[in-house]
């Protein structure tokens, strides 16, 4: 059996997080979907439980972190190429999300954005035949 990943991210309104996703193309596992959480399904083996803050809560014991003052984590998801990287942005940016910075390393391109939510995304496309040779030796 492969592993799988769920991510649990807290999210302020279930509904337009679940918009502003859809609107990049993912859909919804409604098995583990009601009005406190929704899966996300990203891949056979990769889902993101958008979490409304209080269901959050109940499995914590310390406080969610403000996503408008830190990044608790940066969630990194490969594209196959860089035009699908780029439509990826398009969409995220048409429904709210702030884009950032995209860092173009020739074999590596990546471009990210926060959703509404504050949550940093990115997706990058690795051209894996051009990575430098050196890139893994120690200096």
């Amino acid at each position: 059996m492969n592993t799988k990943i769920f991510v649990n991210l807290p999210v302020s309104d279930l509904k337009k997080t679940m918009a502003f996703f859809s609107a990049l193309g993912y859909t919804f596992n409604p098995q583990f979907t009601d009005k406190n959480a929704a899966c996300m399904v990203i891949s056979e083996d990769i889902y993101a439980m958008l979490l409304v803050k209080d269901f959050f809560k109940t499995f914590i014991t310390r406080d969610i972190t403000d996503t408008s003052k830190t990044v608790e984590v940066i969630l990194s998801l490969t594209a196959d190429s860089r035009a699908e990287v780029d439509a990826l942005m398009l969409k995220a940016e048409r429904a709210g999300a702030v884009l950032t910075e995209t860092r173009d390393h020739g074999w590596m391109y990546q471009r990210g954005f926060t959703d509404l939510d504050g949550h940093y995304w990115e997706v990058g496309y690795m051209d894996m035949s051009a990575i430098p040779a050196d890139l893994g030796s120690a200096t």
